[in-house]
Parts: structure tokens; sequence; C-alpha cells
């Protein structure tokens, strides 16, 4: 049982205590904490108050996150090309066509599936059942650096860098046409599209923030290979802002990728660099991720 103490500070003033919870934990969901709340396992105080408690500044938040419950999400032999690994977390460069964690037509040859072979039952809990050790994801067809976390204590860590944003995150990609500009930053809050409820799109009424550095490291004959550096971190982040401005990913037809003749699986994207201040050691480090060998045989291809 891994135990948690808060202090409130004037920034949550009034807010309601599972909202306040799922700020802390923002890899959990506000149902997650009041399911804890409800279970006795939260205390304000040292008291134990109802979900919609409101809080106040100095206000003292305890939080008791059981253990991961049992699965039937099984483990699997499957070979991870592993960048870093220590007590704390692993850092693992995940193949294309890997889906992250199980769902819904996905429940085996995830990379959850695999890092619960590597790791046995050393994982974190606080995603549950079906997300051990995951404390960001990224998209089914995107390949490169991922964090996984063994221990709650590293899970709480880099959660709270990652809402801080403050973990560095740098793309390759290559998408469709010239891209003029040398550098540039895409503003743009991301939500889920309006009609089709399957994809995100620019939504500045109800979406989130969204910022996208990028810069060109080559013109190619009819595309642009370009580094993407992330300021936030959004659902589909990257494909969606470079669509917004007419230069969807090579491959990515769910966003306006033209459908080619390069036999591609999805958008051209690989999550090169990730950066982050250690959770033990308190260091920055950096880890990347070279890039596939699909990629590398493309940028030839289309030279």
């Amino acid at each position: 049982m891994e135990h948690w103490t808060f202090e409130v500070d004037v920034s949550h003033d009034e807010e309601r205590l599972d909202k306040f919870l799922a700020a802390i934990y923002p890899e959990q969901s506000r149902t997650f904490f009041q399911k804890l709340i409800k279970e006795h396992h939260v205390t304000v105080n040292e008291r134990e108050e109802k979900s919609n408690f409101k809080l106040h500044a100095d206000d003292v938040v305890s939080v008791e996150i059981p253990p991961a419950v049992s699965t039937e999400i099984l483990p699997e032999n499957i070979p991870l090309d592993i960048l870093y690994e220590d007590d704390d977390l692993l850092i693992v460069n995940k193949p294309k066509g890997m889906v992250v964690h199980p769902s819904v037509g996905h429940f085996s040859g995830t990379l959850v599936n695999a890092v619960m072979y590597h790791c046995k039952n050393c994982l974190s809990g606080i995603n549950g059942e079906i997300r051990p050790g995951i404390v960001h994801r990224i998209d089914k067809d995107t390949t490169g650096s991922l964090i996984v976390c063994k221990n709650d204590k590293s899970h709480m860590n880099i959660a709270e860098q990652i809402k801080e944003h403050s973990v560095t995150r740098r793309y390759r990609g290559i998408v469709n046409g010239i891209v003029k500009e040398d550098f540039g930053t895409i503003e743009g809050a991301i939500g889920r599209h309006p009609t089709d409820r399957k994809k995100m799109a620019i939504n500045e009424k109800n979406g989130k923030p969204a910022i996208t550095h990028y810069k060109v490291l080559e013109r190619l004959k009819k595309h642009t290979y370009m580094e993407f550096e992330l300021e936030t971190g959004r659902t589909h982040q990257i494909r969606v802002h470079m669509a917004s401005i007419n230069h969807p990913l090579l491959g990515d037809t769910v966003y306006g990728g033209e459908k080619n003749a390069f036999g591609l699986q999805g958008q051209t994207l690989h999550a090169m660099t990730i950066g982050f201040i250690h959770p033990t050691t308190g260091k920055y480090m950096e880890v990347s991720a070279p890039l596939p060998e699909y990629f590398e045989k493309l940028l030839v291809r289309l030279k």
C-alpha cells in the first residue's frame, strides 16, 4: 500500500477533493479517486470527507493507493528494445504497430504484456491493472522512446513532471509537402472532433491548450523531414497540428495524409528523445532512440 500526503496550496483553494486528486495524479480519472474516497482511502486533515468536499489552502490530504489488483492481462515473452533501465524505471524503444496498453480488441501483444514479463512484479500500480507501469503513451504506429515506471514513487514523480510540461520530448517526422519556414510554433487547443469521436481536432472551445515547436531538418522532393518538440502532450498533438497547417504526416490517412505508394503502416513519426529529472538521483537525463530502419530507408527513397 503506497501512502502519500499533500498540502493544498492557494491555487487549489475551494476545489473539490476528487478534482484536486485528479490534478495531482494526472494519469488517473476523477472516477478512480471517487472510488478511493468511497472506500476510505483518502482523508483531509485526518478526517474522511466526500468527493465534493471543498478544500482550502493548507489542508493536508492523505491518500492510500492500494496495490494493483491481479489481472487476466498476461505477461508475454515479447522482445523489448531497452534503451535504459534501473531499479525505478526503464525506457523502451517501442516498435511500429505495437499498442501500449490493453484495450478492447488488443488484450495481448501490447507493451504492457511485454513489460509484465520483463519486470515480473516490479511495476507501478497507480494506473490500475490494465496499465501497470504506464505513465504516458505514444500511438500504435508511432515508434520510439517510452518511459515505464517500476514503482509508484517513480510514477508519481514522472507524472508530475509531465503535468508541469518539464519533460523534454523531441520527435522526428516526415510530412507531406515542402514546409517553407525553417522554424515555427503551432498553438491550437486540441479536443475531440465535434462529429468524429475517434479523432482529435483543433477545438478552441472544448480542447486543452497545445503547443508544438518545429524545425525543418531537410527538404526533400515532395516532402519535408522535420523535428518536433512538444511543450504540451495532447493526444495526437503533432498529427493534428501538422494537418492544421496543411502538412499532414506522411502515411497518416486519419488526419489527411495522402494514401501513398510506400506501403506505410500509419504515420511516419518517431519519438526520438525523452529527457527528465530522474526520480531518485535528482539529475537530468536524456535518452534517444535511433530512427527505425523503415524510416531511414524511406528518407533515402524520398531524396
